[in-house]
């Protein structure tokens, strides 16, 4: 009874987001909604870099942020070049420009997948509520 309204309502932003389920239709809605930009509070650590162990997604996350021609030139080498490579572009090492406020497409609001596979729960998610927002 002695908060004010204002840090009452802070209080209850804070339970609403932690009772949110992450990768859910309502918070892909949300987040395109309200044009989140997780590349303001994300990036890319050792923990993503340890997970990422797909050769063909890191030459496509190579390819976002090196460009074609330089995931083109890496296909073929091991994942961890091709994570080498990229941490060089985050980073703005040996040679290559800094990359800033680089997003995997899974963290981007539409959330995407990089291949068709299917079973990234989050991009089904998406196309769940994707008719409220995009005129087709």
């Amino acid at each position: 009874m002695a908060l004010s309204d204002d840090d009452v309502l802070r209080v209850l932003a804070i339970v609403m987001a932690e009772t949110l389920e992450a990768g859910s239709a309502v918070i892909e809605a949300l987040g395109n909604h309200l044009n989140v930009d997780m590349s303001a509070c994300w990036q890319a650590d050792d923990a993503f870099f340890e997970l990422l162990r797909d050769r063909e997604i890191a030459n496509l996350m190579l390819a976002d942020i090196g460009g074609k021609p330089v995931a083109d030139g890496n296909v073929s080498e091991k994942v961890k070049t091709q994570k080498k490579i990229i941490r060089d572009f985050l980073a703005g090492e040996n040679g290559r420009e800094k990359v800033d406020a680089w997003l995997p497409r899974w963290m981007k609001f539409p959330a995407q997948s990089y291949t068709n596979r299917g079973g990234f729960r989050t991009a089904d998610q998406w196309a769940k509520v994707r008719h409220l927002f995009v005129s087709e």
